[in-house]
C-alpha cells in the first residue's frame, strides 16, 4: 500500500493575499533561484546566516533576515506570520562527520520544525535527498513509499528530517518531503568524473516548479515526492507528484536540447 501521502479531510482555507513563504538557506543555489523566480508570486522572507557572501544578491527578492538554526527564539521570529516554510538550510556534504552534521541537520532541523509549529505555520516543505534512499540496488526505480535506506551519515541526517515530517504532520502541521537528486546544470552533469548518474538529474526550473506546487497545494497533510526532472530513464517514480499536485517536469537530461 502506498503510504507516501495523506490527504486532509478538510482543505486549508485559500489565502486572501499573496502566500507568505519563509525560505531557509535562501542564499544557496536552490533558494536563490527559487526566490528570483517567485518574488512576485509570493511574499518572501529569506533567511540567511551572518556569513553568507552572496546575501546582497537576493535582497531584491524579499525580506532578508539573519538567523542561525541554533537560535530557537530567532527562528520563531522568522516563522511569525508565515504560511509555508521551505527548509533548505543544511550541511549538504555527503562526507560530513556526525559532529559536523549535528548542529544544522539534526538539532537545527528540529528547531526549525518546532518553531514553525509554535508560530502556527500551515506547512513545512523539507529538502531531503535521494541520499536517504541511495542503498537500494542499482537500477531500482525508487518509490515514494520506500523505507529510508542511506549509506552515509548525511543521508541518515535526512532520514531524521523525514521522520520529523511525520511527527509534526501527526501533530497537525502539514509537511512535505522532497527527496532532491542532482540539482545541476546540463554541463555539470556531463563533467568527466561527476559522480551522480544522469538519471538523477533535476534542473533548476523543474525543482523550482515542484517547490512552488508544494507551496500552493491545499489538500495534502503529508507527502513524499522525488525532486527529479523528466529523465528517461529516471531513478525515481514521479507518478504521485504528477497526480497529487500536477507536477509536469520539462527537462530530460538525455535530450540534447536541455539547458
Amino acid at each position: 500500500m502506498d503510504t507516501s501521502h495523506v490527504l486532509r479531510s478538510e482543505p486549508f482555507p485559500s489565502p486572501s493575499s499573496k502566500r507568505r513563504v519563509l525560505v531557509t538557506g535562501a542564499a544557496g543555489r536552490i533558494g536563490s533561484y527559487f526566490a528570483a523566480l517567485n518574488s512576485e508570486r509570493y511574499q518572501l522572507r529569506l533567511m540567511v546566516r551572518g556569513d553568507e557572501p552572496n546575501r546582497s544578491s537576493i535582497e531584491e527578492f524579499g525580506e532578508v533576515v539573519q538567523c542561525d538554526l541554533s537560535d530557537l527564539q530567532g527562528l520563531r521570529a522568522c516563522c511569525a506570520d508565515i504560511d509555508t516554510v521551505v527548509h533548505l538550510a543544511a550541511d549538504h556534504r555527503t562526507y560530513a562527520t556526525w559532529e559536523e552534521l549535528l548542529p544544522n541537520n539534526i538539532v537545527g532541523t528540529h528547531n526549525l520544525f518546532e518553531s514553525a509549529k509554535l508560530s502556527g505555520c500551515r506547512r513545512v516543505i523539507f529538502a531531503s535527498s535521494v541520499q536517504a534512499v541511495n542503498s537500494y540496488p542499482q537500477g531500482t526505480l525508487l518509490q515514494p513509499d520506500f523505507p529510508v535506506n542511506p549509506n552515509n551519515l548525511y543521508g541518515a541526517s535526512k532520514c531524521f528530517g523525514e521522520a520529523l515530517c511525520r511527527v509534526y504532520s501527526n501533530q497537525g502541521m502539514s509537511t512535505i518531503v522532497l527527496r532532491i537528486a542532482a540539482y545541476e546544470t546540463y554541463e555539470s552533469m556531463r563533467r568527466p568524473g561527476f559522480n551522480a548518474p544522469l538519471s538523477a538529474f533535476v534542473s533548476h526550473r523543474d525543482l523550482t516548479q515542484l517547490i512552488g506546487l508544494c507551496v500552493d497545494d491545499l489538500r495534502l497533510q503529508f507527502a513524499v515526492f522525488y525532486g527529479l526532472s523528466n529523465n528517461k530513464p529516471c531513478i525515481g517514480d514521479l507518478t504521485n507528484a504528477r497526480l497529487l499536485i500536477g507536477y509536469n517536469p520539462i527537462d530530460n537530461i538525455f535530450d540534447p536540447l536541455v539547458d
